[in-house]
């Protein structure tokens, strides 16, 4: 007997049928590219060293003016040739200063306790008088010409925050140019040189907080006037600067003299301490014409 020819189940042909449909759909159907990932955007670039700079000095900048008033005490101490303490020249003074023009009442503190007359002064780095206030602008540059006492100085004006625009921000730093600049531990060592004006711009090296970028210590050039003398000898200042209520402040000043200098005090310190930055004073303060009727008040003793 012969035997029926074979044929597929009903279910064999559609999971046959189904199949082909699907290879069809399969090539019929657009093959989509796995999309790529977006490498992050990578962070903004490290500032050069001359911009550094200029992120230094803005820093700086966000503190200033100084507030209104402002007290300390500055005391100078240098050896005389023999090695052994320069007692004339070695000295303390307490100081109060009002900012907005540098008045400033000084009286001199001796070891008893007793205390010299009132006399007005104008603290000032690169003039022939102290230095100081410790608040003063130690980007400033040194005066082009001697500045006597009696001069009232501009007002130092109000700094506001750089602008942004398109969200680029640009800080220029044209006084000095970066020679190097190194990381030693926390903190950031910067090496300048004055572009132009070497006389006035006195900055040679800044050393400051690697992250804040907040001033930790300063060398710098100075003069030393020798007074009833029109000698003037250059002096290598190194700077250390603290911090007062959030202002940055001088703490210390230790200045070796050169250009042959073989006097007394050819190195010299002045230690700045009980900063303080009052709410008010008296005008008087600030009046040498006064001075006389207050000789004996208690005030600024």
């Amino acid at each position: 007997m012969r035997p029926e020819p074979f044929e597929p189940s009903f279910l064999v042909r559609s999971f046959v049928l189904a199949g082909l449909v699907g290879l069809v759909l399969a090539l019929a159907t657009p093959v989509r590219a796995v999309p790529t990932p977006v490498p992050a955007a990578a962070g903004e670039p490290t500032p050069t060293p001359q911009r550094m700079l200029g992120l230094i000095r803005a820093q700086f900048r966000t503190h200033r003016p100084p507030p209104p008033l402002e007290s300390y005490t500055i005391t100078r101490a240098q050896k005389a040739t023999n090695g052994y303490p320069d007692f004339v020249n070695s000295y303390t003074f307490h100081v109060w200063v009002r900012n907005l023009d540098k008045a400033a009442l000084t009286r001199q503190v001796f070891r008893d306790d007793a205390r010299g007359p009132l006399s007005f002064d104008r603290p000032a780095f690169n003039e022939a008088r102290d230095p100081g206030p410790p608040t003063a602008d130690i980007f400033e540059p040194a005066p082009a010409r001697p500045h006597p006492v009696s001069e009232v100085p501009t007002p130092e004006p109000n700094y506001t925050p750089l602008p942004v625009i398109g969200g680029v921000r640009t800080i220029i730093e044209s006084d000095y140019r970066v020679d190097s600049l190194e990381v030693e531990g926390d903190q950031l060592h910067l090496h300048i040189f004055p572009i132009r004006d070497v006389e006035r711009n006195r900055l040679r090296e800044i050393f400051c907080d690697k992250k804040t970028l907040e001033l930790h210590k300063l060398i710098a050039t100075d003069k030393l006037f020798i007074t009833g003398s029109k000698e003037v000898y250059p002096v290598t200042f190194t700077i250390t600067m603290g911090v007062v209520q959030g202002y940055p402040v001088v703490t210390n000043l230790h200045g070796v003299v050169g250009g042959n200098y073989t006097g007394d005090g050819q190195t010299v310190d002045f230690t700045f301490t009980d900063i303080a930055f009052p709410r008010t004073l008296p005008d008087w303060y600030f009046d040498a014409r006064q001075y006389a009727q207050h000789a004996n008040d208690s005030g600024p003793l």
